[in-house]
């Protein structure tokens, strides 16, 4: 099962290391970090990734809440929230292949950001199953560079 976590903390050197050290002290692994500022300068969002974890959400959820840079938290995975992730990816082209390329970025609204003489680097922003049904599509053609951002999130409504 996959698990979601938004965690409100402090913005200041070292917290991101120490999140993640809490983490490693459960052997539990991070699929996905993300870290920026929020609409306040002094409080950072993290948005944690895990999957296949069981019962250890709710240890580890208690744990953070103790930490003193944790300004709150919440356990995503049993709410309803929306989420995105950035993708780069630099693909093979041919004269031949370009056309097909072009429909398929069409379709999943992605945009070209980059042309090379052998490639085509492209971006798309979406939910985790778009960005994978994206980089399905272009694997027949080559990928021969990725970047992914890792999911970012935000409950949904006025909370």
């Amino acid at each position: 099962m996959k698990h979601t976590i938004s965690a409100l903390v402090r913005n200041r050197p070292g917290v991101l290391a120490e999140m993640a050290a809490q983490f490693k002290k459960r052997e539990l692994n991070i699929t996905s970090i993300s870290s920026g500022e929020t609409e306040n300068p002094d409080v950072s969002r993290m948005v944690i990734c895990l999957k296949d974890v069981g019962e250890a959400v709710p240890e580890i959820v208690e744990a953070m809440k103790s930490m003193d840079f944790v300004v709150s938290i919440d356990d995503l995975s049993r709410k309803e929230f929306v989420d995105r992730e950035l993708v780069l990816v630099k693909v093979k082209r041919e004269s031949r292949t370009l056309t097909q390329i072009m429909q398929i970025l069409e379709v999943f609204r992605a945009g070209v950001v980059g042309m090379g003489e052998t490639t085509v680097t492209v971006e798309m922003s979406g939910d985790e199953d778009r960005v994978e049904g994206l980089i399905r599509m272009l694997e027949p053609f080559g990928i021969v560079s990725m970047c992914r951002t890792g999911k970012i999130a935000l409950k949904r409504g006025d909370d």
